[in-house]
């Protein structure tokens, strides 16, 4: 079964419209929450950090705007960390866009599609 209809297929409802978008949205969610607690970790034992200090640098980092704490004193470990988790943040931020944003796309393009078939027949 696929996860989207085929360009043949009718478009879908509003209301399971909304569905899809909200499940996509659950997995952005999980996604978010899981790279938040890595990031949580990384930041409190390696760095290291308290617990709040770690969630903001984590969550700034993700958010794409770069940690808050001073990690010129940090150790190897914790320089290394931050360095890869702000690659790896960067990648979320694109990866959760597209998720997000892959619904509406197809919607639009399926809107098409139909559009055409109508047109041609």
């Amino acid at each position: 079964m696929l996860m989207y209809e085929h360009r043949r297929q009718r478009l879908l409802s509003p209301a399971l419209f909304l569905q899809r978008l909200a499940h996509h949205g659950g997995w952005v969610l999980i996604l978010v929450a899981v790279s938040l607690a890595v990031g949580t970790l990384g930041f409190h034992f390696l760095i290291p950090e308290s617990w709040i200090d770690g969630f903001l640098d984590a969550a700034m980092l993700l958010g794409g705007m770069g940690p808050t704490g001073e990690l010129g004193k940090a150790p190897p470990a914790g320089k290394l960390f931050a360095a890869f988790y702000a690659l790896y943040a960067g990648l979320v931020f694109l990866i959760a866009a597209g998720i997000l944003f892959a619904p509406i796309f197809h919607r639009i393009l399926h809107r098409v599609h139909l559009e055409e078939d109508d047109g041609a027949g």
